[in-house]
């Protein structure tokens, strides 16, 4: 299944401008006083439990998880880049399987979230799990869904190439997954590369919306468009502006077995497509309209989040399979 209906939530305690992620991220903007942080820090939290509810009002089951104050890990809020888990069929016994992946992080204070993130994990029903943070001590790293835009129906990852992405990690990842891969180089319009290919891409089961402009090499760009159209994906274009203000940070799900009405489950579930205020306002009318016609827009106010974080709608949404 491309979507699911479960995801896991931080609810932030910290949460400030990290000076380790800042080197090669360039959507953050660093807090000036500590009493700018604090309003920060108040803000965030509002954002969150605001969106924890306007998904859960849409048949979402939210694992929410609270911070702790230490370890400090000011990007706790952004789960999704330490792990993944998924759902597939094991061709031998033909039962699914549960699968958890553990992933390399460039910023060691990020390193530190894996911690809280088992004490939810480990109670979860996981047949295989899947660890490859031993690249840390290489210096290479895979930032989960943050390094990789997944077609999971079509098991192809996309990845542009970053100081997080890594091809050795990514390489070892899609052995270990029985995924294929495109890696491939994108750049802002400054010709800085693009530290996660979740800032400038997403897929969903119809929809893969794409900063096409960002993948400068036309062999690459073309390959790309090859790829998605191949695995009937049509493809919505968004410009640079449009990624600056997080329009390819979204993540498809489906409402779950009752929605908020108490109605029982359709025989096709009720597509969602998340993305924030911020990225819902950058869309023309006509790309909201095509989007619109296969999914609902859930568009949280998360402005503080992004402006210190550098991360939006999706960073914030870690998939439960």
């Amino acid at each position: 299944m491309q979507t699911t209906y479960k995801v896991l939530m931080v609810r932030p305690v910290r949460f400030a401008f990290n000076e380790e992620t800042a080197a090669n991220n360039a959507f953050q903007v660093k807090t000036e006083s500590e009493q700018q942080a604090q309003k920060i820090q108040q803000q965030a939290v509002t954002e969150f439990d605001n969106y924890v509810q306007l998904l859960r009002d849409n048949g979402i089951e939210v694992e929410v998880l609270q911070d702790t104050e230490e370890p400090f890990t000011p990007d706790s809020i952004f789960p999704n880049n330490c792990f993944s888990t998924h759902l597939e069929k094991n061709p031998l016994t033909e039962q699914d399987e549960r699968t958890l992946v553990l992933y390399p992080m460039f910023a060691p204070n990020r390193r530190k979230e894996r911690t809280k993130l088992l004490k939810v994990l480990g109670k979860m029903p996981f047949q295989k799990i899947i660890d490859i943070t031993g690249y840390e001590k290489e210096e290479k790293f895979l930032e989960g869904t943050g390094s990789l835009i997944l077609d999971r129906e079509h098991h192809l990852a996309f990845a542009c190439a970053s100081p997080r992405t890594n091809e050795d990690v990514l390489d070892k990842w899609a052995a270990k997954t029985n995924y294929d891969y495109f890696l491939f180089n994108a750049e802002d319009e400054n010709g800085t590369p693009i530290y996660h290919t979740n800032v400038m891409m997403h897929i969903g089961t119809r929809f893969a919306v794409v900063c096409l402009d960002s993948v400068t090499d036309i062999n690459e760009r073309e390959r790309l468009i090859e790829l998605l159209e191949e695995n009937d994906k049509e493809i919505v274009e968004i410009s640079f502006e449009q990624m600056h203000q997080f329009a390819g940070n979204m993540l498809e799900l489906h409402a779950g077995s009752s929605a908020a009405s108490g109605s029982a489950k359709a025989s096709t579930p009720r597509k969602l497509l998340i993305m924030s205020a911020t990225a819902k306002r950058s869309l023309t009318e006509e790309q909201i309209a095509l989007l619109e016609e296969d999914v609902t827009i859930l568009a949280p106010e998360l402005t503080a989040i992004e402006t210190a974080g550098g991360g939006s709608a999706r960073c914030m949404l870690a998939e439960l399979y």
